[in-house]
């Protein structure tokens, strides 16, 4: 049995050019106030990261070193989008668009020598097609848009072994509230959670964890009942 209690980190995005309030963050705080339900064992925690790339990349790898989460979940906002969007995949290269600090990844490159795309070990299809928000649309994307936010969800799919997940949501508007977008963020998290239990998805120290606990089994054989 694990020792540790098993936690859930999701992420929203600061301000960008010229939108000051990010409706992923927005969406991430009323996330925080509602919890991932009663039927949820796991923790949640919530950060904001800048919409910058090396501290973006500075903080997942602190997520991951400090939290040892089951799953990551970082949200951004897609300015175009009426509905929301669950991103099937992270892109290693084409990131080409300067962020709020004007800096731009040596060649475009997110990790040098990574493989071109990374997948979520989510399927964000079956998502899709089990979960039902009222008022918002869930549909499914495997090109997250090369920015910050696609960034970051590579270095997260990279060092959480595909226990990690993008979800793009539109601008904050009278039909689409923070707190609409913040009920949708808990519904969808739910059932990736239950996706991963049905895939046995599992985070790289879950893995390490019960690796351990089947030697140990193995080590002490009928002692253990």
């Amino acid at each position: 049995m694990d020792s540790q209690p098993s936690c859930v980190v999701v992420t929203g995005f600061g301000p960008f050019r010229q939108h000051l309030v990010n409706s992923s963050w927005e969406a991430v705080k009323e996330l925080s106030k509602l919890g991932l339900g009663n039927d949820t064992v796991v923790q949640l925690r919530t950060l904001e990261l800048p919409v910058d790339y090396r501290e973006a990349k500075r903080r997942v790898t602190g997520i991951w070193e400090d939290h040892q989460p089951q799953l990551v979940v970082h949200v951004g906002m897609d300015t175009s989008a009426k509905a929301i969007i669950l991103e099937q995949s992270g892109k290693n290269q084409g990131y080409r668009d300067a962020d709020i600090r004007g800096f731009r990844p040596e060649g475009g490159v997110c990790l040098p020598g990574g493989p071109d795309m990374l997948e979520s070990g989510v399927c964000m299809k079956a998502v899709c097609k089990h979960v039902a928000v009222e008022d918002v649309e869930v549909l499914f994307s495997r090109d997250a848009g090369r920015y910050v936010c696609d960034y970051t969800y590579y270095l997260s799919l990279h060092h959480g072994k595909g226990c990690a997940a993008l979800i793009h949501v539109p601008p904050l508007s009278r039909g689409l509230p923070a707190s609409l977008l913040g009920r949708a963020l808990q519904v969808i998290i739910q059932e990736m959670l239950e996706e991963c239990g049905k895939a046995g998805v599992q985070s790289p120290v879950r893995r390490k964890l019960n690796h351990g606990a089947t030697s140990q089994r193995e080590l002490t054989g009928a002692l253990l009942l």
